[in-house]
């Protein structure tokens, strides 16, 4: 075992020569009991005052967590799909790392009908409820709107879910001055007559196993970002960035995604915003409880065995996973080899294609 930095770093599999390894097993400090006391210890362990905190001392002693957060195990996945060598189809589009994809939005705006705004009017009472993307991009481009004022009343919302009773946690990380900061900027480039692409002042989450700076990325966790800092944005951020794209701040989820309810009982859990009673479903419960509440017309989350499509379902909206190989996945915390894709999550299918 090589020791970089605080971490400690496994030989990979296939630089192991199995007769020159030797497992030795850390010594593991619990309790030895038998008997009456083994059924006293299992009692405590499960009640719900002292069981956390019996686990949490051995844990501890045992340096599980410490464990947890040093160790990399620089594995590849067993299997990645390899295809024959063939012509691209017409039509798909790869996104990559260096590729410029604002001006695809119009290429991907020709698909769809002409927008017809006498058919999207404006609730007075209830303003940016359930806007399309279209909806938006009509409204500031004839001036019933602009970016900074939408960010206004985002700001306020947030506020006001997070002291709900019950409390709806909607997002890990938000900064009232950055999301003003993105709007101003917006905001200007459209008196300029200068906006990048139909996605310009379209406000967004993004799920919080995904990059975005100034945010720290934990995964739901308490811990993950001390291990992974934030470099840079993710290349899906950054990508929808260049389009003008607005970005809110971290989506909750359920930790590190091994959940499909969205239950974090960490951050607290997003509720179903149909039912306040009921989960949202997971593990990108955060974005999709955004989308379905109307705050935001579509949002970015993970998919690996139903993260994106199973609280889409469950919330009444719209959640694609891509293709594998679809979408970079450079600056996504989980990656889970074929199985892990970016995936959006939106109202309408309309604004599934733009995003």
């Amino acid at each position: 075992m090589a020791r970089r930095s605080m971490q400690h770093v496994m030989t990979p599999v296939e630089e192991v020569e199995i007769d020159a390894v030797e497992y030795q097993s850390d010594k593991v400090e619990a309790p030895h009991l038998t008997g009456f006391m083994l059924k006293c210890f299992v009692w405590l362990v499960e009640s719900r005052i002292f069981g956390s905190v019996i686990l949490s001392i051995l844990k501890r002693m045992n340096k599980i967590t410490q464990i947890t957060q040093e160790t990399v195990i620089p594995e590849k996945p067993m299997f990645r799909p390899e295809y024959p060598p063939q012509e691209q189809e017409p039509g798909v589009i790869i996104i990559g790392e260096s590729d410029h994809i604002s001006d695809r939005t119009e290429s991907a705006l020709s698909c769809l009908p002409p927008y017809d705004s006498s058919k999207h009017s404006v609730d007075s009472k209830n303003p940016f409820m359930y806007w399309t993307i279209r909806d938006y991009a009509h409204a500031y481009r004839s001036g019933i709107t602009t970016p900074s004022i939408v960010a206004e009343f985002i700001i306020t919302v947030v506020d006001d879910y997070n002291k709900k009773e019950p409390s709806m946690p909607l997002l890990i990380y938000s900064d009232a001055n950055e999301i003003r900061k993105q709007a101003a900027v917006s905001t200007q480039r459209f008196l300029d007559g200068k906006h990048l692409s139909i996605l310009e002042g379209i406000f967004m989450p993004v799920k919080d196993d995904i990059d975005c700076k100034p945010y720290p990325t934990k995964g739901g966790t308490t811990w993950y970002h001390k291990v992974r800092p934030v470099k840079e944005d993710a290349i899906c951020v950054s990508k929808l960035r260049s389009c003008g794209v607005i970005f809110i701040g971290k989506a909750n989820m359920h930790e590190l995604g091994f959940s499909v309810t969205g239950n974090n009982p960490i951050y607290g859990t997003p509720r179903n915003p149909h039912a306040v009673d009921r989960y949202t479903g997971g593990s990108s419960s955060g974005p999709a409880a955004i989308v379905a509440c109307g705050l935001c017309p579509a949002a970015l989350g993970t998919d690996a065995g139903g993260s994106v499509r199973i609280p889409s379902s469950l919330c009444g909206i719209v959640g694609l996973k891509t293709n594998y190989g679809r979408t970079n996945m450079k600056g996504v915390l989980c990656d889970f080899g074929t199985l892990e894709v970016v995936a959006p999550i939106a109202a309408t299918v309309e604004d599934i294609m733009l995003v």
